[in-house]
């Protein structure tokens, strides 16, 4: 996420001489990423990105803290302020006389609230609007625009209620109930889905919608004289899940998501009062309602200095490690070579491992400072499996019969799947709600966008289909699929799928039978032995020409060696034999009739012509001689025979 902030407010808790490009400068080597730097007025605007584990940097606290860490090392000095809170007068006490409370802590870990009477509702000061302005935060009233200070300012979230609106001064947090309403401070109203952190009054109605937006029946308004501060801190799943599932994204809701530490709640409800008390005369009851059954922990990491020098690649002293961590505020315990390093709360959420603490180590003794080293060496390689070496094979052989991959998306529309297709719970549009289980819809698509621009193509595509199985995840099926645009012939479209699997030696038939999506009596299957490896055929209501194939299968039954065969001493003869064919007769087993004759080495045959004529090329050969005439003339005499006799075909006069 990104933030803005002033460089003056930066400055009530960074002492420093560096100028706002020496602080962008630095802190973008070595912590947040400050994008630029902007002149407003007399002043200067830092546009901060802020990395997702790094929650603790969102307020300008946590900047400045980063900074005073880290300009050191570049030979500036610097000094971090504390916060300034007068906490002295009030007692944080699990029971309040204001404010009866249900709290489902697996939901909000730590609870805080204060009641503040009789205030008054007005304006801002002017530097507190123009730092919420500089920071892209509209300023409302003293009430609102002290929450959204807070917020920016420590990085922990405020709300404040009008505490005569919520029903017998009783808050019951919970889940919400789905089906449930709720009016947020926007004006718009919810129904919610179940499971959101919510808060009822004494008479069961939602005062907020905990951690994204308050609710309107506990707003704040000009009539406001009491008002009940308040700070927690939510369980982040939840939070995200709500304000994704409601699209209401506030500032609140990305912090909140993100696991904010509930250690800095205390500081973050003191600073409020403080404002509280400055800007709208109120006066604050002593006790501030504390509900937090888990105080954190310390967490100790442990790590030596053998693991520290051989992932630096440098040696750095013990002082010097020491006194990286503890300017980010880590505490650490040398024993001998070994350190424990104790984890300061803003960081418990990103700091788990003795990697963690190296990166903190390296980050502040400079990513430019590490040695840089080519590497030596073999580089390391993983064996290429065989079935991805297969796939590549085919993708190449493909490309060489004029084929062109093509990459289309997993996802399709109703009508593209049937009735038990997988459908994504949150679809980003109708033609992207379901996941496919045949390339066939995506390939028509892809060959109609191309239509307009391309006469003549072959499209192909390896990739992922998706078959559901009840109460699991769907079966993930490798598939290969290719789809032709202007082949007059079937015939030339059919050659390239053979001369395809021909190259993988892959040796099938082709069988006529109806399939789902093709035209009827214009498609076949392909088998090998018994069983379906693929089919292709005409889609139904087009020309395209369209083949499928499990990539799993024809895996399985290609050899893994070809088997070499010799070049021949002796010569073949080679003749055309023209048969009329009787219609729907399937060419193929013609040709495979052929071949199965004694010295027929190869049997192919071209394009029809007037009508059903089909003329067979075929080559004749012997590997221990040269065939005679006499020997060729009496196979011929047998392939005719038995063309006849099979087929009921006829000589071509």
């Amino acid at each position: 996420m990104d933030i803005k902030i002033l460089d003056s407010w930066l400055r009530d808790y960074l002492v420093t001489k560096a100028t706002p490009a020496e602080v962008a400068k630095y802190l973008s080597l070595c912590g947040p990423s400050a994008e630029r730097i902007e002149k407003v007025g007399s002043d200067m605007v830092y546009d901060i990105e802020i990395t997702t584990n790094r929650i603790d940097e969102v307020g300008v606290y946590g900047i400045a803290r980063e900074a005073s860490a880290i300009l050191p090392r570049f030979g500036v000095k610097a000094k971090l302020m504390p916060i300034k809170i007068s906490s002295s007068e009030f007692v944080f006490s699990k029971k309040v006389d204001y404010l009866k409370t249900t709290i489902d802590h697996k939901l909000c870990p730590r609870f805080t609230a204060v009641l503040i009477r009789n205030v008054r509702v007005g304006e801002s000061p002017k530097l507190i609007k123009d730092r919420l302005e500089a920071s892209g935060v509209r300023a409302i009233n003293n009430i609102v625009d002290i929450s959204n200070y807070i917020m920016l300012g420590l990085g922990q979230p405020v709300h404040t209620f009008d505490y005569d609106k919520i029903a017998g001064s009783t808050m019951t947090l919970r889940e919400s109930r789905k089906g449930e309403k709720i009016e947020t401070l926007d004006g718009k109203e919810f129904n919610l889905p179940g499971g959101d952190i919510v808060i009822e009054d004494g008479e069961g109605n939602l005062i907020d919608l905990c951690g994204v937006m308050g609710g309107e029946a506990s707003a704040i308004d000009e009539d406001t004289e009491n008002v009940l501060l308040f700070v927690q801190t939510y369980d982040p799943i939840r939070i995200r899940k709500t304000s994704m599932s409601l699209a209401q994204r506030t500032m609140a809701a990305t912090i909140f998501e993100k696991g904010t530490d509930p250690e800095l709640v205390s500081i973050a409800i003191l600073s409020a009062i403080d404002l509280f008390k400055k800007f709208t005369g109120g006066t604050v009851d002593k006790n501030i309602l504390n509900l937090y059954p888990n105080p954190y922990k310390t967490k100790v990491i442990s790590t030596n200095l053998k693991f520290i020098y051989e992932r630096l690649g440098v040696e750095i002293s013990k002082k010097d490690i020491s006194s990286y961590l503890n300017s980010l505020e880590f505490k650490c315990s040398w024993k001998g070579d070994n350190l424990s390093v104790e984890v300061p709360s803003p960081r418990a959420k990103d700091v788990n491992i003795e990697e963690d603490i190296l990166e903190e180590i390296a980050r502040i003794y400079g990513y430019h400072n590490l040695p840089s080293k080519i590497m030596s060496g073999e580089i390391p390689t993983r064996p290429e499996s065989p079935q991805f070496a297969f796939e590549t094979k085919i993708r190449n052989i493909l490309a060489g019969l004029t084929g062109t991959e093509v990459y289309t998306l997993s996802l399709v529309p109703k009508e593209s799947v049937d009735e038990k297709s997988l459908r994504l719970k949150n679809p980003l549009g109708v033609d992207t709600e379901y996941l496919r289980t045949s390339l066939m819809p995506s390939l028509v698509a892809a060959a109609y966008s191309n239509i307009s621009t391309v006469g003549k193509f072959h499209l192909f595509e390896l990739s992922n289909v998706y078959i559901p199985r009840p109460n699991d995840l769907p079966v993930e099926k490798l598939m290969l699929a290719g789809i032709f645009h202007g082949y007059t012939n079937y015939r030339d479209a059919k050659g390239v799928v053979e001369a395809l699997l021909e190259k993988l030696n892959v040796q099938v038939t082709f069988v006529s039978e109806d399939q789902k999506g093709f035209d009827a009596s214009r498609c076949a299957i392909v088998k090998s032995k018994s069983e379906i490896v693929g089919k292709i055929g005409y889609v139904e209501g087009s020309d395209f020409i369209y083949y499928e194939f499990d990539i799993e299968k024809i895996f399985k039954i290609a050899p893994t060696v070809t088997r070499f065969r010799g070049i021949s001493k002796y010569p073949a003869q080679e003749e055309d034999i023209t048969f009329v064919i009787p219609e729907r007769t399937e060419i193929g087993k013609v040709c495979d009739l052929i071949k199965s004759i004694h010295f027929v080495q190869e049997c192919s045959v071209g394009n029809p012509y007037n009508g059903n004529n089909f003329t067979f090329h075929i080559w004749y050969h012997d590997n221990s001689k040269t065939l005679t005439d006499k020997e060729v003339e009496k196979v011929r005499r047998e392939i005719i025979s038995s063309v006849k006799s099979k087929f009921g075909a006829s000589i071509k006069e």
